[in-house]
């Protein structure tokens, strides 16, 4: 007579019955326990990497910008401010040596003013390199609609904001008692806040950029 093979036949079949007899109680399959969220428990947010900076370099106090026509404008982007916004594809596949992630969404702050016209004009040229359009349907103080629009968007989003809501974007997503992050944006134009979100739990990283001279 052949051998059943080892692990099989009543014995392992007792053993499996006594293993799932609580489930078989609860009316769901093995299967079904691990797969199938307790009745009423709330989804699990989904992972997310959303990149945040800062637009880059605008006028200093009495100094004049430069539209996208060359022309003086004191609410766009400083010519320091431009060259950044040229080199920020440098950052991002497929350029080489990129070391962040390529953005599959892009938000700048939308409305009027010179807040918004600047970080429209800092990814500007990103989103040529990566053929990817700007949404740009949030003003700055909507970071909480902002923070919920990028927390659904396409993984990993790029968002350029104005300093002084960015801890308001970072609060909305529920990432502001991070150990490490800092509570306001620094006087500087060369940082990237990453925000990583794996399992619910966010963490945070801050890297500078190095396109210009002058860059820590």
């Amino acid at each position: 007579m052949p051998q059943a093979p080892a692990g099989s036949g009543p014995r392992r079949r007792a053993v499996l019955a006594a293993a799932l007899a609580p489930l078989a109680g609860a009316g769901c399959s093995g299967e079904e326990a691990w797969r199938t969220p307790a009745p009423g428990a709330p989804a699990a947010p989904k992972d997310a990497l959303i990149m945040v900076i800062r637009h880059a370099e605008k006028p200093y106090a009495g100094g004049v910008g430069r539209d996208a026509e060359g022309e003086d404008d004191p609410g766009s982007l400083a010519g320091r401010g431009w060259r950044r916004a040229e080199r920020l594809p440098r950052l991002f596949p497929p350029a080489p040596g990129s070391s962040l992630p390529r953005p599959a969404a892009l938000f700048a702050a939308g409305g009027k003013g010179a807040a918004p016209a600047r970080c429209e004009q800092t990814v500007a040229a990103l989103a040529t390199a990566l053929r990817t359009p700007v949404r740009t349907e949030f003003a700055v103080g909507a970071e909480a609609a902002l923070a919920q629009a990028a927390s659904a968007a396409p993984m990993p989003v790029l968002v350029c904001w104005e300093h002084s809501g960015i801890p308001r974007l970072v609060r909305a997503l529920g990432a502001h008692q991070l150990p490490g992050t800092p509570a306001t944006w620094p006087d500087r134009h060369d940082l990237v806040w990453t925000f990583t979100r794996r399992q619910g739990r966010w963490s945070f990283r801050e890297l500078p950029q190095h396109l210009l001279p002058g860059d820590v």
